[in-house]
């Protein structure tokens, strides 16, 4: 499947249908008055999260999206029937923003909520409302008021609980196929992988946590080079980091540079991103010479406070280490998340009839 994460759609929720104007003729009733029904309201366009879906695809072949209008009011107090409601999913982490005023409409995350992005507009009242002890027989009604049409702009952010982040060929994609069922493409040159990948861990019969390998990250991420800036998105949401280094040699870089130039590049993209705790990793210990500069590398981030883990992707030498410690800090982080006191977010549900985002 095509991986999007980017869309525009237009929506338009559904016209009122209009009152009607009629009068009773029935037999045995001569003065049976105005009867004309009210018109039906106009349907809304509603967005359903889908812990199916990993992508905006379904948006880029229907940009359009439309609700159904109400019924006319009809005669013998008949009331129109309401417009359908153009019911669209979206996968987990979607944000919704105006496409005019880039205003975030809605921060989509929990499977099953739902939220109304173009509510229907009202249906027009009949004649039979306007009759009064002085004006028996109107002949006036509402038209329907129209529906909400809105120019939206949707981005993907994978709701992951660790992500793990790196130059090229540091061994990512090695890495998340070796600890889940991911199966992104692995091969020896850079930019191998073009999209983001999601692999469940599971550590033991009660610990599970997801894990995205982000891709295309180099110097100058942050300004577009590369895929960085494309990408450097669905981190956000992260509360933990596995930064991978490729200590082998065979690249010709240098690991600390590399661990300096990355979360610089997290750094200029988003502050709060180079402030996530991180878990520093040395990948291809199974090459020659790796050992060595394995050791230069812990000693030179042990200057700085920082503690290095070292694995073997490919042979999957200290990756549980690694995994069970990346579990640990990621339920240590989610106690604290729960413990602390709620600031506010985005999150817009079913409740919220108003359809607005909660401060």
């Amino acid at each position: 499947m095509k991986f999007i994460d980017e869309a525009e759609v237009h929506v338009h929720a559904g016209d009122g249908g209009r009152g009607c104007v009629a009068f009773c003729r029935e037999k045995y009733r001569p003065r049976g008055g105005p009867s004309g029904g009210d018109g039906g309201d106009g349907g809304d366009v509603v967005f359903v999260v889908d812990a199916g879906l990993t992508t905006l695809l379904d948006f880029k072949y229907q940009p359009l999206l439309r609700a159904g209008r109400g019924e006319h009011g009809r005669g013998k107090q008949q009331y129109g029937k309401r417009g359908d409601d153009q019911v669209v999913r979206v996968p987990p982490g979607t944000l919704v923003y105006d496409a005019e005023t880039s205003d975030l409409i809605a921060d989509l995350k929990e499977a099953g909520s739902r939220f109304v992005v173009a509510r229907g507009g009202l249906g027009g009242r009949g004649n039979m409302h306007y009759a009064t002890p002085t004006h028996q027989a109107p002949r006036k009604a509402q038209p329907g008021l129209p529906g909400e049409e809105k120019q939206l702009h949707l981005e993907l952010h994978l709701l992951a609980d660790v992500g793990i982040v790196g130059y090229p060929n540091a061994g990512k994609s090695t890495l998340i196929s070796r600890v889940s069922a991911a199966r992104p493409r692995v091969a020896d040159y850079p930019f191998t992988t073009l999209v983001p990948h999601l692999g469940v861990v599971r550590v033991d019969d009660e610990t599970s946590f997801v894990l995205a390998d982000i891709p295309g990250l180099i110097e100058g991420a942050h300004e577009g080079h590369g895929l960085g800036l494309r990408f450097l998105r669905h981190v956000s949401r992260t509360s933990l980091l596995i930064h991978l280094l490729d200590v082998g040699g065979l690249s010709g870089r240098d690991p600390l540079t590399d661990y300096d130039t990355i979360n610089r590049e997290l750094a200029c993209y988003d502050p709060e991103l180079a402030a996530k705790p991180q878990i520093v990793v040395a990948n291809k210990l199974d090459l020659t010479d790796a050992r060595l500069g394995f050791a230069m590398l812990k000693e030179a981030l042990a200057e700085r406070g920082v503690e290095l883990w070292g694995v073997s992707a490919a042979t999957g030498e200290g990756v549980t280490a690694v995994v069970r410690e990346a579990a640990r800090r990621w339920r240590e982080l989610r106690r604290q998340a729960q413990e602390a006191p709620s600031e506010g977010s985005a999150v817009v549900d079913s409740a919220n009839p108003a359809g607005a985002a909660v401060p």
